[in-house]
């Protein structure tokens, strides 16, 4: 089956990742390193592995070195939207607050 899926993956990625500090005062946690690779990497990676065309990754914290160091998602053969907060909402907030690509999915 070399089917492409075409539903999108969010990704939660906002957290300040408190007990990892010092390491994530100048780096989002997500973009920490295991193996030379970031955590964010691992994830999508494996998503473009499984045939996910689309993921959409919110951030608070240095969300901007998030959308640095990933672009567009094409090193990962996938489209990446980013679905910024500001402030962190927590995970609540911001799955309420995703993209209205993912409102069909989503129901309170």
């Amino acid at each position: 089956m070399n089917q492409s899926n075409p539903i999108p993956c969010f990704l939660l990625a906002a957290g300040r990742g408190e007990r990892m500090r010092p390491l994530t005062d100048t780096l989002p946690k997500p973009l920490l390193s295991i193996q030379n690779k970031s955590l964010l990497a691992w994830h999508l990676e494996a998503l473009s592995k499984a045939k996910v065309q689309k993921a959409i990754i919110n951030h608070a914290w240095l969300g901007e070195k998030i959308e640095a160091a990933l672009g567009s998602g094409q090193q990962f053969g996938l489209h990446i939207h980013y679905s910024p907060e500001g402030s962190a909402l927590e995970t609540a907030g911001g799955i309420y607050k995703a993209p209205p690509s993912l409102s069909p999915m989503i129901t309170f």
